[in-house]
């Protein structure tokens, strides 16, 4: 039986960065929690309470619908998607493995659709519901050797405003967050040395200051707890010494 004094909300990509904060910070606010990772012992040892973890890659539509449903039966229906699963794997297009644009392609975009998908009959039976997409500042302007990082994330951003279109005459909020660079695991796939140096560099010419996963955590529950008639469609978010 739950004891948790808000409803279900779930998090893809809790094992670390953004939503592994996000976690704690709604946690920490009484709701119970869905948290899907690959690494499953990461949001294990957050111990959070009425909390279920699941080792859920979010490219399996089956998996995901699964979890949904084993949570819901034992915290109740889900009141908030967090679609935050996502990987940047930057690359020279003439150079880069094609597998990587795959992968970006089937997790950035495929996995943010079975979000979508697992959660958006029940939000429509209810007429309340709450669909946050993380994107990325790359959602809204091109970046040197992120040309399929790009298109994901404007997929990300064209797809969330069609779908909150679609969905708000039953009352159910679609939020894009796009933030800039942020302190996280994110870069650290990349293969390329040279991108990834001259990725640190950049941040560096910021001051070396960049966003912390925490600081999108309190944008991702600042438009999340407005009231179920307004909906925040998009925060835009950086550093401030960030110009581009």
């Amino acid at each position: 039986m739950s004891t948790a004094t808000k409803p279900l909300v779930v998090i893809t990509g809790a094992s670390s960065g953004i939503g592994l904060s996000t976690a704690k910070l709604l946690s920490s606010r009484g709701h119970a929690l869905l948290l899907l990772a690959r690494r499953v012992e990461r949001m294990d040892a957050l111990n959070l309470p009425n909390t279920l973890c699941c080792a859920v890659d979010v490219t399996d539509r089956q998996a995901f619908a699964d979890a949904v449903k084993k949570a819901e039966a034992k915290f109740g229906p889900v009141d908030a998607l967090v679609n935050n699963a996502g990987v940047m794997l930057l690359g020279n297009i003439e150079q880069q493995n094609p597998n990587e644009w795959e992968q970006m392609l089937d997790v950035n975009v495929k996995g943010l659709l079975n979000g979508v998908h697992a959660v958006t009959s029940g939000m429509i039976e209810r007429k309340a519901g709450t669909i946050i997409n993380i994107s990325s500042v790359a959602g809204r302007k091109t970046f040197p050797n992120h040309t399929v990082y790009v298109g994901t994330k404007f997929a990300v951003h064209g797809m969330s405003e069609n779908l909150r279109e679609e969905l708000s005459p039953h009352n159910v909020r679609v939020v894009v967050i796009a933030p800039g660079a942020v302190e996280t695991e994110l870069l650290s796939h990349t293969t390329s040395d040279d991108i990834k140096a001259g990725y640190q560099a950049w941040k560096q010419d910021m001051g070396g200051k960049v966003l912390a996963p925490e600081d999108i955590a309190h944008a991702i529950e600042y438009a999340y707890s407005q009231p179920q008639y307004v909906c925040i469609r998009e925060i835009v978010l950086a550093a401030t010494r960030q110009g581009a």
